[in-house]
């Protein structure tokens, strides 16, 4: 719609996770350090947690585009609360047959899997995306596949990402052998002002904008009011592109942005993180 009109070529605040969008934030780089230090270093568990919206899809993304050939991967990206038997969704997500068989015959077809490709030189790596809906008795489940081994290699790795409900349920006593097992771990935390600026100017140079389109007061309130979370920036930010482009404007304001900030918590929907028409250092 105003991709032209700023000379994008594509939108620079699309929600899907796309790893050519990475900002390199202090916060993402080490959260990807520890993905691939655990890759690297055949970590038993590897652990990434962090706010809804704060870019743990897209470190996942990135570090599958980066995975070698002697890496055998497979990812659930769907779980929820009645996720069901785990060794199925194991067992599809390597593309394994799983239809019409029980538990035992699931759980060695996996195992014969996981040594077949050790054999063929290659490690196994399962990787759970929200991975905050897991139950406590599926975790265990995890905990039990994680003891496949071969000599002194981790022949299965586990990677887990989820939100920071994830860490709280890791810290139950009755999973503390779980988390005995975890060898690497990063909190995703929020990002700070200066480093909502630079995401805001890098996704705007990645499609060949203008990184300065946003001027600097209409990036420090949409950081206040987004809580510096990457995907409610990216909301934030593509609205305003929309009313800048009604209006013709080259430029978002403060002004501006402040009156998105106030249609879209008139909504009832996007998370409020304060009253932006209280704000008189905002709204005047």
């Amino acid at each position: 719609m105003y991709e032209s009109f700023y000379g994008f070529r594509e939108k620079p605040f699309s929600l899907l996770p796309d790893p050519s969008f990475l900002f390199p934030s202090k916060k993402h780089y080490m959260a990807l350090t520890m993905l691939q230090y655990g890759l690297m270093n055949q970590a038993g568990i590897t652990v990434i947690t962090g706010e809804v919206g704060s870019g743990k899809t897209t470190l996942i993304r990135k570090l599958l585009s980066e995975i070698d050939n002697d890496i055998s991967v497979g990812l659930i990206s769907n779980t929820h609360e009645s996720f069901g038997d785990l060794l199925q969704w194991v067992s599809m997500a390597f593309n394994l047959e799983h239809k019409g068989k029980d538990k035992v015959a699931l759980y060695d077809a996996f195992v014969k899997y996981v040594i077949d490709e050790y054999a063929n030189s290659k490690r196994t790596v399962l990787i759970i995306d929200e991975a905050q809906n897991l139950s406590p008795s599926v975790l265990e489940e995890l905990r039990m596949l994680s003891n496949i081994n071969a000599d002194k290699d981790q022949v299965l790795q586990l990677i887990l990402v989820g939100q920071p409900e994830l860490r709280e349920t890791l810290q139950r006593q009755d999973l503390r052998q779980f988390a005995q097992r975890v060898s690497a771990d990063y909190h995703l935390a929020p990002l700070l002002l200066d480093e909502a600026v630079g995401y805001i100017r890098h996704r705007l140079k990645v499609v060949g904008g203008n990184e300065n389109i946003f001027e600097l007061d209409a990036c420090k309130i949409i950081w206040k009011y987004s809580g510096g979370i990457p995907r409610l920036i990216n909301t934030l930010c593509d609205t305003a592109l929309v009313y800048a482009y009604a209006d013709q404007l080259k430029s978002v304001s403060r002004k501006l942005a402040a009156e998105v900030i106030v249609e879209k918590q008139k909504g009832g929907i996007f998370p409020v993180f304060g009253n932006v028409k209280g704000d008189r250092n905002v709204t005047t």
